[in-house]
């Protein structure tokens, strides 16, 4: 899958392949890597969806945007 693939997918609706690839992006990808095809509101909406496709990784991104919230950086 190309760069302009990957930002086309995750640039649409929810959907299978979407929540799969963003899914995957967060397990996998760092986090600075992942704040260049998505916005942090995106992954906070998404996060508890995604939650079986993290797997070990969801503590990590829980503890990111709950702290964003909690700073006024992010709507909650």
């Amino acid at each position: 899958m190309s760069i302009n693939e990957l930002r086309a997918v995750l640039a649409g609706p929810t959907s299978y392949d979407r929540d799969r690839l963003l899914g995957k992006m967060l397990r996998e990808a760092r986090d600075l890597d992942v704040w260049r095809f998505v916005r942090p509101a995106e992954v906070a909406l998404a996060l508890d969806r995604l939650r079986p496709r993290i797997g070990r990784r969801y503590p990590f991104w829980r503890f990111l945007i709950d702290g964003w919230r909690a700073d006024g950086l992010l709507a909650g």
